[in-house]
């Protein structure tokens, strides 16, 4: 892990409120001056802690209604099995996200479609269809209560708090 000072994190805060900052208007934000705040960032991407930067979009205003949450379970657990689910499922753009489980299913996976009649064809056209898969139970979600992309960031570690910029 990389020690963050004060400033990195205020960096990172900013960044994870809103991507599309200029380098002047992050500096301002940040009480810093354009040049250090950009060397600070590509620091910051250098070491791996900014990955990337995205457009977050509105799922019901695309007409994307129906935000399920499908465990599936494999006939097999094998290395090879798993990573042929997960190559097959980072190929379907309807699963937001796909995490390998511990308990009674092998994996979770969120998928956004417009409509019911979208899921059915989605789970009996593809996910049954995927070698392997000997269970699928399917969730929705009636109402998003809270749904956040910023990580919660954690204090300046001791050693880089008395850092300048």
């Amino acid at each position: 892990m990389i020690d963050l000072d004060q400033l990195d994190l205020k960096i990172l805060a900013e960044l994870q409120r809103d991507a599309s900052l200029t380098n002047v208007e992050l500096a301002a934000r940040v009480n810093l001056s354009p040049s250090p705040c950009l060397a600070r960032v590509r620091l910051l991407e250098q070491a791996g802690l900014i990955s990337k930067r995205v457009t977050l979009l509105d799922a019901r205003k695309l007409g994307l209604n129906v935000n399920v949450f499908i465990q599936i379970s494999l006939e097999k657990q094998s290395r090879a099995a798993l990573e042929s689910f997960e190559r097959a499922v980072l190929a379907l753009p309807q699963v937001m996200e796909c995490y390998l489980m511990s308990g009674d299913a092998d994996y979770l996976i969120r998928v956004v479609v417009p409509e019911v009649q979208a899921l059915e064809h989605f789970i009996v056209d593809k996910l049954t269809r995927l070698a392997g898969v000997a269970s699928i139970r399917s969730s929705f979600a009636l109402k998003q209560v809270k749904y956040q992309t910023e990580l919660p960031l954690p204090g300046p570690s001791p050693k880089s708090r008395s850092r300048r910029g």
